[in-house]
């Protein structure tokens, strides 16, 4: 069995090798290091350099054939859907671009988990919902921390679906708004996550009203998507700067 030191390593030369490829270190469809290459380069075994170019293949950033060996893959390839690669896009240049993307496929998944939760929403997971709300209130009176509790009431939402595939869309909303809500600050004067907007979500889960559920959950993000329409609008660099703005 693997020890926790030795998984520790490969995770941390995944690490290394993932931020250097996706911060452009690395030239596309040009031959990558060699393991042996990279085991003297950072000090690791062979069979942990293995393991993390796996890791790396799997993340779409590489890609190993048969005479042509391991090449660097375009951006095109790479798995936005896996947590570190979208980690190292949003640390590498974060663009208010980016961001809408990603707020665009919210928007097109967000309003449907607040319905399928409203619809099938056991006690254990409307109660997960109404905690983070709990939370979010505790924020606004300073009790709480902004950004972990509003991204606890969307993770809450998906898991609430009952739905696998939904529910395992969590990490990438969590590691998603950890980052870019950093950055949505010059967007929102000052404006933290609308707790009452957030409360309709609940009060509609609740209520098992999925259109009212789905439209709220909507209503939040529409918010959140103009200001950044407007910010790329009228200021392309817009994204660097101050307080959060949370949905």
């Amino acid at each position: 069995m693997r020890s926790s030191r030795g998984r520790n390593i490969t995770y941390s030369l995944v690490e290394s090798l993932g931020q250097s490829i996706v911060g452009g270190r690395y030239a596309v469809d040009h031959p990558f290091s060699t393991e042996a290459e990279l085991s003297k380069q950072y000090g690791a075994s062979r069979s942990v350099t293995r393991e993390a170019v796996k890791m790396l293949a799997t993340k779409g950033l590489i890609s190993a054939r048969p005479r042509q060996g391991t090449t660097v893959q375009p951006e095109s390839q790479w798995n936005l859907f896996d947590p570190d690669v979208l980690r190292w896009l949003l640390e590498r240049k974060f663009s208010t671009k980016l961001l809408r993307e990603f707020t665009e496929v919210r928007l097109a998944i967000e309003p449907t988990a607040a319905a399928m939760a409203a619809r099938h929403g056991d006690r254990e997971g409307i109660a997960a919902i109404v905690a983070a709300m709990e939370r979010m209130r505790a924020a606004e009176r300073g009790d709480d921390e902004t950004l972990t509790a509003d991204i606890a009431f969307h993770v809450a939402v998906l898991k609430a679906t009952r739905n696998p595939f939904y529910i395992q869309l969590d990490d990438l909303v969590n590691t998603a708004l950890r980052i870019s809500i950093r950055f949505t600050n010059s967007l929102s004067r000052q404006r933290q996550a609308s707790v009452p907007a957030h409360q309709s979500v609940v009060d509609a889960i609740i209520a098992h009203d999925q259109a009212g559920a789905s439209a709220a959950m909507s209503a939040l993000l529409v918010e959140v998507l103009e200001l950044i329409e407007h910010a790329e609008t009228s200021s392309p660099a817009a994204g660097l700067g101050a307080p959060s703005l949370g949905a």
